[in-house]
């Protein structure tokens, strides 16, 4: 079996998937390729998978299987996993720090201090303790930040079609929790029904003033109308660690006030890389198993 890692991961993981086969990362060999292991960088399309006649098994690394087309896959008999439950408490917690961080100042107090700025009257800080948090979408990664926001004092509400009953948030219809949250934290999968959802129309549903954290897909937000909202005041602030297009390039959102924003570090922490390589070597070995089964 020839196993092509097309992104980054921790470096142990060709030594732990060698027992299956020969494990290699040059993309010049995609066409020797049986196994495809992306992160979020590869774009698995149909053109790259007609460049790999061989080609029998695609694995994300992460949440979310949008960077794949899935359908052409399928008519090609091409397999697609990803690995949802690795990622979840790194992304949780990167959200968690956007939603401090944004009514405390952090970045801006860091850098005007650096500047030799004194800005201790003008940095009026707001606690999250007391405060409604919305979740549109309460998968994993929604769970792990909603229990953490619950430690904090927060009243936790969330929208999601697919689930019936929560203890960590009452569930309400999406016009609610946006009515009513004073942070709004996005972790839905991009699909067309997700796809610009959080549109001028429904942010003029939010509470002035709120926060909105988006660490599931660019995508899902309509960049101008978040800008808009920022430099109207609508919005007080918004923190994303994913854009339309990565890099971003000249979003929209860079001539806003009050915007946060990282490189897509979501999944980016030593642990979770740790977790993905476990995730993936389970997979590859049940994959193996049913090969040697046929």
């Amino acid at each position: 079996m020839k196993i092509l890692l097309a992104d980054f991961f921790f470096p142990d993981l060709p030594r732990r998937l060698s027992r299956f086969g020969e494990v290699y990362s040059d993309m010049g060999r995609l066409s020797e390729a049986e196994v495809l292991i992306v992160r979020s960088k590869t774009r698995v399309d149909a053109a790259m998978m007609d460049s790999a006649p061989g080609l029998k098994y695609v694995i994300r690394g992460g949440v979310g299987v949008d960077t794949i087309d899935v359908e052409s896959a399928r008519a090609r008999g091409i397999r697609v996993d990803n690995t949802p439950e690795a990622s979840s408490v790194a992304v949780a917690e990167l959200a968690f720090a956007l939603m401090l961080a944004l009514p405390n100042h952090i970045s801006l107090a860091d850098s005007s201090t650096r500047e030799g700025r004194w800005l201790k009257k003008e940095l009026e800080r707001s606690e999250l303790h007391g405060k409604t948090l919305g979740l549109v979408g309460l998968g994993r990664i929604a769970r792990e930040l909603a229990f953490r926001a619950r430690a904090f004092g927060m009243r936790v509400v969330a929208y999601d079609l697919y689930v019936e009953s929560s203890e960590l948030a009452v569930l309400k219809s999406l016009e609610e929790v946006l009515a009513e949250s004073d942070y709004i934290s996005l972790h839905t999968p991009l699909t067309q029904e997700t796809r610009g959802m959080i549109n001028a129309q429904r942010i003029n549903l939010m509470k002035d003033g709120a926060r909105l954290i988006n660490t599931c897909r660019g995508e899902v937000v309509v960049e101008e109308a978040i800008a808009a909202a920022l430099i109207s005041g609508k919005l007080a602030g918004y923190a994303t660690d994913v854009y339309r297009k990565e890099p971003p390039g000249a979003s929209p959102l860079f001539s806003a006030p009050n915007l946060l924003c990282t490189p897509h570090l979501g999944a980016s922490t030593a642990e979770n890389l740790l977790r993905l390589g476990e995730a993936i070597e389970k997979r590859l070995a049940a994959y193996s198993d049913k090969a040697k089964e046929e």
